[in-house]
């Protein structure tokens, strides 16, 4: 017996049945129960094995000597006057974390981090003045939704569910967490229990060159490539990781992306700064950049916070901008801004948790 319990959330079907093999808990023909397990957990939301009650009495007590059903705790609720919530959670080793539900008429977002903190420092970016403190574990990917569906009462899976879309734009450069960003996307989208479809799954990144174009081979999502500027002089000021993977080769990954289509168009982010990007000149350096690629814009007014060194551009030029890219046949929507009152918006997010040393941080990768 092992002296610490395993938690099932964040263990794929694989690990679930090796492990239930080692403890010799079920033989190896015994997939079925497999399916039972990850039925109860990712379909109906138990919190607790002994509400697996399809499976007998004994095996749920036999399931308890090795295994636990434990969520992280909730920290802390809050509501905005517009709908969004957010939430910060409280990880078992005491880091926090910040994950933010934003409901609209046809569809609920979901959006999870993936660090506590982050690296890239992104001048316009809340979250980047928090240094990284760790990457999060699938199983503390996957909690973040498991709590959401909890407080919203979305349990069990059908096709009214409050949360229908997740986006990897919380906390952290998901591309930086590869392995444990690609196991959540494939428990989220599992068709016997969460059942997202990976349509309705989006990944973000400030431009993680490599991993792009491997994330493209393995993992069917929505891309979307967090850009802000149009030339690396900029670019290498607001965005650093510019510096290491400039545009041409960002711009060529996008280009080379296996899934790039016109059905699964690119969405390039662009936050809207005040006299820094947001000239018709600029407007004309998008269009020319990302010439040819399958795309669409999504125009983000920036979102303060407390002294944050830039200012959003006035609506009046956000609209001049957004019509110049519509006018060359990109799509070009501005995303509203959702619980800006509750530093819940783009680019607000950031917890209180404490820095731990480097040298920690680099062994917890």
């Amino acid at each position: 017996m092992t002296d610490l319990k395993t938690n099932i959330i964040g263990l794929d079907r694989e690990q679930l049945k090796s492990l239930l093999i080692e403890f010799n808990l079920i033989k190896p023909s015994e997939k079925f129960r497999i399916k039972q397990i990850w039925h109860w957990l990712y379909f109906h939301g138990v919190t607790d094995i002994d509400h697996m009650t399809s499976l007998s009495i004994r095996f749920r007590e036999d399931l308890k000597k090795f295994f636990t059903l434990q969520r992280p705790k909730l920290n802390k609720e809050q509501h905005s006057s517009d709908g969004t919530i957010k939430w910060l959670i409280k990880l078992a080793d005491g880091n926090l974390v910040e994950t933010v539900y934003i409901p609209e008429e046809n569809r609920g977002t979901l959006c999870v981090s993936s660090q506590v903190g982050c690296t890239l420092n992104c001048k316009f970016c809340h979250t980047g003045t928090q240094r990284l403190v760790k990457n999060l574990s699938t199983e503390e990917i996957v909690s973040q939704l498991m709590i959401a569906r909890d407080q919203l009462s979305d349990w069990p899976t059908n096709e009214n569910r409050k949360i229908s879309n997740i986006v990897f734009m919380g906390m952290g450069e998901p591309l930086y967490n590869y392995d444990s960003v690609k196991k959540s996307v494939q428990i989220f989208s599992d068709q016997e229990g969460i059942k997202l479809s990976t349509k309705r799954i989006t990944l973000s990144t400030s431009g993680i060159v490599p991993q792009i174009l491997e994330w493209g081979k393995e993992v069917d999502t929505v891309l979307a490539i967090s850009l802000h500027a149009t030339n690396d002089e900029l670019r290498n000021e607001i965005v650093p990781i510019n510096k290491k993977y400039p545009l041409d080769e960002l711009i060529q990954a996008c280009r080379d992306y296996p899934r790039s289509r016109n059905s699964r168009r690119i969405t390039f982010e662009y936050v809207m700064l005040k006299g820094v990007n947001d000239s018709l000149a600029d407007a004309k350096a998008l269009v020319s950049l990302i010439s040819g690629i399958p795309a669409k814009i999504n125009l983000i007014p920036f979102n303060p916070w407390p002294d944050s060194p830039y200012e959003c551009s006035s609506n009046n030029q956000i609209k001049k901008f957004g019509d110049f890219i519509n006018d060359a046949g990109y799509s070009s929507p501005v995303r509203k801004t959702r619980g800006q009152d509750i530093m819940a918006a783009c680019g607000q997010l950031k917890s209180d948790s404490v820095k731990i040393r480097k040298s920690i941080s680099r062994l917890q990768k």
